[in-house]
């Protein structure tokens, strides 16, 4: 019995030392896992505050790239852009050609001063014959002479030089173009684009402005409602 009783104590110490070593082993878990819950949530902090470092570098970069448009169109805004004038026409000195030219293209009176800063191609690749020869970019000294040219391209309806469709448009940037394309209305009302991208729909006499597409299509279907109800197309 006496043996039995050592054993037993024996196991019980044994038990009692495994106990032991099991509690220091969930104790050092347990203070791993908080050490873990410190990090995640410290992890947590910094991903937030890079979160919205991140929204606030988007909202920055959005505005600046607006800037950088509008600034790119003004330093454009004496610009004409001018389509279909063949390839070497301008014989290495474009400026002296469009002095030339464009009063007598645009039948504009004797003597009428310009004020060509330069002229040249755009900036791409020659192409090869055959191929759409590329537009003419002229800088003007004077916004008024570009609304005048602008007016009486208009004005003149089709333009030919030697048997080529010569076209006139405002030098504008590519974001400024797709965005006045967006604003562009599908329904036969009277409408206007003005700079840098603002649409004007005029409907019985009351002149309406948007600045976004969203805008518009709302106008223009309430306006068609309305017009359904009235028995009137728009």
């Amino acid at each position: 019995i006496s043996e039995d009783i050592k054993m037993i104590l024996a196991s019980s110490k044994h038990i009692s030392t495994v106990i032991v070593e099991i509690k220091h082993g969930n104790k050092d878990i347990l203070s791993r896992l908080t050490t873990i819950e410190s990090h995640l949530s410290d992890s947590d902090g910094r991903l937030a505050a890079a979160e919205a470092q991140i929204t606030s570098l988007t909202s920055t970069v959005a505005v600046l790239h607006e800037r950088l448009n509008d600034q790119e169109n003004r330093a454009c805004r004496n610009n004409l852009r001018i389509l279909g004038f063949t390839e070497g026409v301008e014989q290495g000195n474009p400026t002296c050609f469009w002095e030339k030219t464009l009063p007598a293209l645009l039948k504009q009176p004797e003597g009428t001063v310009l004020s060509i800063e330069w002229a040249h191609r755009s900036l791409a690749p020659r192409p090869a014959p055959g191929q759409r020869p590329r537009p003419f970019i002229i800088k003007l000294l004077r916004f008024s002479i570009k609304k005048l040219l602008l007016k009486s391209a208009q004005d003149l309806g089709s333009l030919e030089w030697e048997r080529h469709k010569i076209l006139f448009f405002p030098d504008l940037s590519k974001a400024l173009q797709d965005r006045r394309r967006l604003l562009l209305p599908e329904k036969n009302i009277k409408y206007g684009l003005f700079y840098p991208a603002i649409l004007k729909i005029t409907w019985k006499g009351e002149t309406s402005s948007f600045t976004t597409a969203e805008e518009a299509e709302k106008f223009v279907s309430a306006l068609s409602h309305s017009c359904r109800g009235g028995g009137e197309e728009p």
